[in-house]
């Protein structure tokens, strides 16, 4: 597929997908979320890509949504309903992929840019980074996982705040309440979240896998219905060569060569 509104590469495990509207501040358009979904996919089904790095052209990752296609169309409940399900599919595959997913945030991230970040396994902003549901400006809210998503990572009171106020917040704040885990000088963005992307390549690709999805269900389930999966998931772990290629690499003091 030919793509417009982001650029897709590979390479040596690695996937990166970059917004690329920067002269409307990445704002998603129905084109964009085709494309989306479709680089997703392609990801996904690729079992010579470990991780996958969103970044973005210009000075914003993503100011949201394009409001320009909020009008008439949008009007008819059913429908909006519809592009939003769709969009939805593409932030739930990217948490239930079994590889490692990162974004590498800059400038302006609001809205449908924030949500699709929550998605991510990992954050990483640049500390002039901006972040902010501004749905409530328009009379919504974020609605394509983001309440729901928002409120299990950094707490009801954050999340209620956020949402309620629609006031943009600085890339320190938003590392304090745990919306990202790192904060790094503007012209270290690249270079830090590809060497996060190094070190995510250097680990179990089975073990990475099921510790998304276990970690992802234990946010659901009860203490003792985290433990089973628990138990569950070292006891398929321990039957695979990565085990035993990890183990022997602790005894003979080398780097383990996972199977890719």
């Amino acid at each position: 597929m030919s793509f417009q509104t982001i650029e897709f590469r590979s390479g040596n495990g690695i996937s990166v997908i970059t917004l690329n509207r920067p002269e409307k501040l990445n704002a998603i358009n129905p084109q964009m979320r085709e494309e989306l979904w479709e680089a997703v996919q392609k990801v996904e089904r690729d079992s010579n890509i470990s991780v996958l790095i969103f970044a973005a052209k210009g000075r914003a990752f993503s100011a949201g949504g394009d409001l320009s296609f909020f009008e008439s169309e949008w009007e008819n409940t059913s429908r909006f309903r519809s592009e939003v399900s769709f969009f939805t599919r593409t932030f739930d595959l990217l948490e239930t992929m079994e590889k490692s997913v990162i974004a590498s945030i800059q400038g302006i991230c609001t809205g449908a840019g924030l949500q699709l970040t929550l998605s991510c396994d990992l954050r990483i902003a640049s500390q002039s980074a901006e972040f902010a549901f501004l749905e409530n400006n328009i009379g919504l809210i974020p609605g394509a996982g983001g309440c729901s998503r928002l409120v299990k990572l950094v707490g009801y009171g954050k999340a209620e705040e956020l949402v309620l106020l629609g006031e943009k917040i600085q890339a320190q704040k938003a590392y304090e309440m745990g919306l990202v885990n790192r904060v790094v000088p503007d012209d270290k963005l690249e270079e830090e979240t590809l060497g996060i992307a190094e070190k995510l390549l250097q680990k179990a690709p089975q073990s990475i896998g099921l510790a998304k999805r276990i970690l992802r269900s234990c946010i659901n389930s009860d203490f003792q219905t985290g433990r089973f999966l628990e138990f569950l998931g070292q006891s398929i772990l321990i039957k695979t060569s990565d085990h035993k290629e990890g183990v022997r690499a602790f005894k003979e003091k080398r780097k383990p060569k996972f199977e890719k």
